[in-house]
């Protein structure tokens, strides 16, 4: 039985499963110079470049949102449920 590829591409989407080294790990998220999406060291997709600037706002985007919907959980944990009935005015 023939060897499966251990690296490539399936459908435009780039693929490695070679086991990874610290020096691979480390020229996969610091590549000066390149795009703001790489190739990932290991498994299937793309990954951020962490040397291009653009990576470092996305980045700081997502931690913003999360931040902000966990503080708005936070808060609406507190706040009374509503358990009486509304009055609906309608005029015709």
């Amino acid at each position: 039985m023939a060897d499966k590829p251990q690296s490539g591409e399936l459908f435009g989407v780039p693929y490695n499963f070679e086991r990874p080294t610290l020096g691979r790990m480390f020229s996969s998220y610091w590549q000066p110079g390149e795009r703001m999406i790489v190739e990932k060291p290991f498994g299937i997709g793309y990954t951020l470049n962490l040397a291009n600037w653009r990576s470092w706002v996305a980045l700081l985007v997502v931690g913003g949102l999360l931040y902000q919907e966990s503080a708005s959980e936070s808060s609406a944990e507190y706040e009374e449920p509503a358990d009486e009935p509304v009055e609906v005015v309608v005029d015709d």
